[in-house]
């Protein structure tokens, strides 16, 4: 049952530890059903050029079939005494069907076979990652939605800034999500080319039709270089750099969550599904499916780096190296998808402490910019502006004083231009809506935010 496809040439059995070193079916296995619709198309295709009999097609067909069938309903497991998923197919084919199965593999090499299959897999797994992606992005515009008027304060270098709303920092994700989607889909495009055909490396000599498998099985053309066909795994690098940023895009929102729930923060407060406790101390509540996101960032990376590494000094074509291909794509695509199904309902599920937010946006002077531009419209230029703002704020700081808790004399110390209505302009409700510019934080701009994101994900 697990004869080498290759056994011809050799006079004795491979190694033990080299064989088990050699197989990749514990991994490929999972294409068993992108392997199985790979064959019948080619099977099909053998018949209708004539290379093989309609009678042998078709027995190979109904056998194939069954195969998937069986595999599917769990009444066939794969052999593990099998190099790979691609000989435990055939020789289960052979095994049904008998000497039929054996013209399967007719103008066909592993080579294409697996490049067929691989493109196969990732195509479903990108689609699968756009769908949680998508349900993602809408949990996110619902937060904003909810919370376009709830005031925070916004950050850079991790230090009060500005005012914001919390509805705006979160289409900021909205929209980093939103374009890993256009990345995941770009790619799935270059890659959407059927390798089919191409043999070991050269084409066959058999009057095939790879239009015709190309077609069959939802490519938009065959590839146009048979080398190339069979050498390459940039779609799988192009893919995990896609799904690193995916990663690198949940980490950072992880991070901002992560500080969110703490007591020095206390911003939200997440739902005890997606919470974990201590085994001493009884007061905690941690959040582990943010943290190990975090983590989970570091390995999607580092597959990055091993699709990479493994490609740099391949001469062409086909080398063994190219089977830890599957490893680390595989496992990049295994990780976002979990993350994302974690991570999406953990978000739906927190609670929003806007209270908190408020009270922490009325501190560190994040209105100062405002109290700036105050200065300006009344005709000071803005550097001055700034310098005056600048000496005021050092000054309320020694005093213990806020903008909002300054007395008019105090800002006049500065400029002669305050005025009583300073107190409207540093208002932080008034702040955060007259931030009108496009992509600003007022509510009315998150609101077209949301909707915008909304309507280009039907698009999608």
């Amino acid at each position: 049952m697990n004869e080498k496809l290759w056994a011809g040439r050799f006079s004795k059995a491979l190694d033990e530890n080299a064989n088990d070193y050699n197989a990749s079916i514990r991994l490929d296995k999972r294409m068993y059903r992108q392997d199985i619709k790979g064959s019948i198309a080619h099977a099909a295709m053998l018949s209708h050029t004539g290379i093989v009999s309609p009678a042998e097609a078709d027995a190979i067909i109904s056998g194939l079939k069954s195969i998937y069938a069986d595999m599917d309903s769990g009444a066939l497991a794969a052999d593990f005494a099998c190099e790979d998923i691609h000989t435990f197919i055939e020789q289960e084919l052979t095994r049904r069907i008998g000497e039929a199965g054996k013209r399967l593999h007719t103008a066909r090499s592993r080579n294409d076979q697996v490049a067929l299959d691989i493109r196969l897999t990732l195509r479903d797994e990108a689609s699968e990652v756009v769908s949680l992606l998508k349900e993602l992005i809408s949990v996110l515009c619902t937060l904003s939605e909810a919370h376009a008027e709830v005031i925070m304060p916004g950050y850079t270098h991790m230090q009060r800034a500005q005012p914001i709303t919390f509805g705006h920092q979160l289409m900021a994700y909205a929209y980093m999500f939103l374009r890993d989607i256009g990345r995941l889909n770009d790619a799935a495009r270059r890659m959407n080319v059927c390798p089919l055909g191409s043999g070991a490396l050269a084409g066959t000599t058999f009057p095939i039709d790879r239009f015709e498998t190309a077609r069959a099985l939802g490519f938009d053309a065959p590839c146009e270089n048979s080398l190339d066909g069979v050498s390459d795994r940039d779609f799988c690098v192009e893919l995990a750099c896609a799904l690193s940023l995916v990663m690198t895009h949940l980490s950072r929102l992880s991070e901002e969550i992560i500080l969110w729930c703490s007591w020095e923060f206390r911003f939200i407060e997440l739902d005890d599904a997606y919470s974990t406790g201590s085994s001493i101390m009884p007061q905690k509540k941690n959040p582990d499916m943010a943290e190990l996101t975090r983590g989970k960032t570091g390995r999607v990376n580092g597959n990055l780096i091993t699709l990479l590494t493994m490609l740099k000094g391949l001469p062409l074509a086909y080398n063994k190296d190219m089977q830890e291909d599957k490893e680390a794509v595989f496992d990049s695509f295994d990780t976002v998808k979990l993350a994302l199904t974690v991570c999406t309902p953990m978000l739906a599920t927190m609670r929003i402490n806007s209270d908190n937010m408020r009270a922490a946006a009325a501190k560190g002077f994040i209105n100062a910019t405002d109290c700036a531009d105050y200065l300006t419209r009344k005709g000071l230029p803005f550097r001055s502006a700034y310098k005056a703002v600048g000496e005021l704020v050092a000054y309320l700081m020694r005093e213990g004083k806020t903008l909002e808790s300054a007395v008019i004399s105090d800002y006049r110390k500065f400029s002669d231009l305050f005025d009583e209505d300073v107190y409207e302009a540093i208002n932080l409700d008034e702040c955060v809506k007259k931030r009108i510019s496009f992509g600003g934080t007022s509510p009315e701009s998150v609101r077209k935010q949301a909707a915008d994101v909304r309507s280009r994900l039907k698009e999608l």
